[in-house]
Protein backbone atom coordinates (compact mmCIF):
# COMPACT_ATOMS: atom_id res chain seq x y z
CA UNK A 1 0.00 0.00 0.00
CA UNK A 2 3.11 2.34 0.80
CA UNK A 3 4.20 2.31 -2.60
CA UNK A 4 0.50 3.14 -4.45
CA UNK A 5 0.14 5.86 -1.99
CA UNK A 6 3.76 7.49 -3.07
CA UNK A 7 2.96 7.00 -6.53
CA UNK A 8 -0.67 8.59 -6.33
CA UNK A 9 -1.27 11.87 -5.03
CA UNK A 10 0.67 12.87 -1.60
CA UNK A 11 -1.53 11.86 1.76
CA UNK A 12 -1.73 13.87 4.43
CA UNK A 13 -0.70 13.07 7.81
CA UNK A 14 -3.38 12.96 10.90
CA UNK A 15 -2.23 13.29 14.22
CA UNK A 16 -3.77 12.68 17.60
CA UNK A 17 -4.62 16.48 18.04
CA UNK A 18 -6.43 16.23 14.35
CA UNK A 19 -8.34 13.24 15.90
CA UNK A 20 -9.18 14.15 18.97
CA UNK A 21 -10.77 17.42 17.14
CA UNK A 22 -12.81 15.94 14.24
CA UNK A 23 -14.59 13.56 17.03
CA UNK A 24 -15.53 15.58 19.90
CA UNK A 25 -17.82 18.71 18.56
CA UNK A 26 -17.11 20.42 22.16
CA UNK A 27 -13.41 21.11 21.00
CA UNK A 28 -12.39 24.37 19.83
CA UNK A 29 -11.42 23.53 16.32
CA UNK A 30 -13.61 21.32 15.59
CA UNK A 31 -15.29 23.19 13.04
CA UNK A 32 -12.35 23.98 11.56
CA UNK A 33 -11.25 20.56 11.37
CA UNK A 34 -14.40 19.42 9.71
CA UNK A 35 -14.28 22.03 7.47
CA UNK A 36 -10.83 20.71 6.16
CA UNK A 37 -12.35 17.37 5.63
CA UNK A 38 -15.33 18.23 3.18
CA UNK A 39 -12.31 19.57 0.95
CA UNK A 40 -9.81 17.19 1.23
CA UNK A 41 -9.63 14.91 -1.54
CA UNK A 42 -6.13 12.83 -0.51
CA UNK A 43 -5.63 9.91 1.53
CA UNK A 44 -5.41 10.32 4.91
CA UNK A 45 -2.78 8.69 6.53
CA UNK A 46 -1.67 7.68 10.78
CA UNK A 47 -0.16 5.36 12.52
CA UNK A 48 -0.59 3.22 15.64
CA UNK A 49 1.01 5.32 17.89
CA UNK A 50 -1.21 7.79 17.39
CA UNK A 51 -4.58 6.08 17.26
CA UNK A 52 -3.49 4.53 20.65
CA UNK A 53 -2.95 8.42 21.78
CA UNK A 54 -6.17 9.02 20.54
CA UNK A 55 -8.50 6.25 21.91
CA UNK A 56 -6.54 7.23 25.26
CA UNK A 57 -7.88 10.94 25.21
CA UNK A 58 -11.12 10.24 23.79
CA UNK A 59 -11.83 6.64 26.29
CA UNK A 60 -14.04 8.93 28.37
CA UNK A 61 -15.93 9.93 24.93
CA UNK A 62 -19.48 7.14 24.63
CA UNK A 63 -18.28 5.38 21.36
CA UNK A 64 -15.63 7.46 20.13
CA UNK A 65 -12.77 5.27 20.22
CA UNK A 66 -15.30 2.57 18.37
CA UNK A 67 -15.97 5.63 15.64
CA UNK A 68 -12.27 6.29 15.24
CA UNK A 69 -11.65 2.27 14.59
CA UNK A 70 -14.07 2.03 11.84
CA UNK A 71 -13.12 5.32 10.20
CA UNK A 72 -10.18 2.50 10.06
CA UNK A 73 -11.96 -0.40 9.19
CA UNK A 74 -13.92 1.95 6.47
CA UNK A 75 -10.93 3.33 4.78
CA UNK A 76 -11.47 6.97 5.41
CA UNK A 77 -7.90 6.44 8.03
CA UNK A 78 -5.25 4.50 6.80
CA UNK A 79 -2.37 3.18 8.53
CA UNK A 80 0.40 1.94 6.08
CA UNK A 81 3.42 2.31 7.88
CA UNK A 82 5.01 0.22 10.42
CA UNK A 83 7.82 0.77 13.00
CA UNK A 84 10.04 -1.87 12.38
CA UNK A 85 13.50 -0.72 10.79
CA UNK A 86 13.00 2.86 11.72
CA UNK A 87 13.34 2.41 15.72
CA UNK A 88 16.40 3.81 15.53
CA UNK A 89 15.40 6.76 13.17
CA UNK A 90 12.91 7.91 15.80
CA UNK A 91 15.38 7.54 18.76
CA UNK A 92 17.28 10.16 16.49
CA UNK A 93 14.53 12.38 16.20
CA UNK A 94 13.38 12.03 20.13
CA UNK A 95 16.87 12.85 21.19
CA UNK A 96 17.27 15.85 18.18
CA UNK A 97 13.95 17.40 19.83
CA UNK A 98 14.18 16.41 23.74
CA UNK A 99 14.05 19.83 24.22
CA UNK A 100 10.63 20.32 22.51
CA UNK A 101 9.96 17.53 24.02
CA UNK A 102 8.87 15.12 21.35
CA UNK A 103 6.47 12.65 21.63
CA UNK A 104 7.22 8.80 20.79
CA UNK A 105 3.77 9.37 18.51
CA UNK A 106 5.16 12.51 16.99
CA UNK A 107 8.52 11.07 15.97
CA UNK A 108 6.91 8.34 14.03
CA UNK A 109 4.85 11.26 12.18
CA UNK A 110 7.77 12.90 11.11
CA UNK A 111 9.64 9.34 9.81
CA UNK A 112 5.78 8.75 8.01
CA UNK A 113 6.81 12.91 6.64
CA UNK A 114 10.31 11.52 5.25
CA UNK A 115 9.08 7.91 4.39
CA UNK A 116 5.94 9.29 2.24
CA UNK A 117 7.38 12.52 1.19
CA UNK A 118 4.76 14.38 2.46
CA UNK A 119 4.26 17.72 4.76
CA UNK A 120 0.86 18.25 4.81
CA UNK A 121 -0.53 17.45 8.16
CA UNK A 122 -3.83 17.69 10.10
CA UNK A 123 -2.88 18.74 13.18
CA UNK A 124 -3.62 21.44 16.27
CA UNK A 125 -0.18 20.48 17.47
CA UNK A 126 2.10 23.84 17.12
CA UNK A 127 5.06 21.57 17.60
CA UNK A 128 4.70 20.45 14.00
CA UNK A 129 6.19 24.04 13.75
CA UNK A 130 9.00 23.50 15.47
CA UNK A 131 9.70 19.90 13.79
CA UNK A 132 12.04 19.49 10.53
CA UNK A 133 11.24 15.98 8.18
CA UNK A 134 14.51 15.14 5.81
CA UNK A 135 16.45 17.44 7.72
CA UNK A 136 15.09 21.17 6.77
CA UNK A 137 11.27 20.92 5.26
CA UNK A 138 8.90 22.33 7.23
CA UNK A 139 5.67 21.04 7.91
CA UNK A 140 2.39 22.69 6.10
CA UNK A 141 -0.44 22.63 9.36
CA UNK A 142 -3.96 22.89 7.77
CA UNK A 143 -5.19 24.14 10.33
CA UNK A 144 -3.79 27.87 11.25
CA UNK A 145 -3.65 28.04 14.40
CA UNK A 146 -4.69 31.59 16.90
CA UNK A 147 -1.33 32.92 18.31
Amino acid sequence: MKAAMKSAMKPVLLDTSGIVALLDCSEQYHQACAEVMTVLRRPLITCEAVIAESCHLLRRMHGASEMLLKNIQTGIIHMPWRLVGRDLRISELMHQYAKVPMSFADACLVCMAEDFETADILTLDSDFEIYRWSSRKTFNMLIALKK
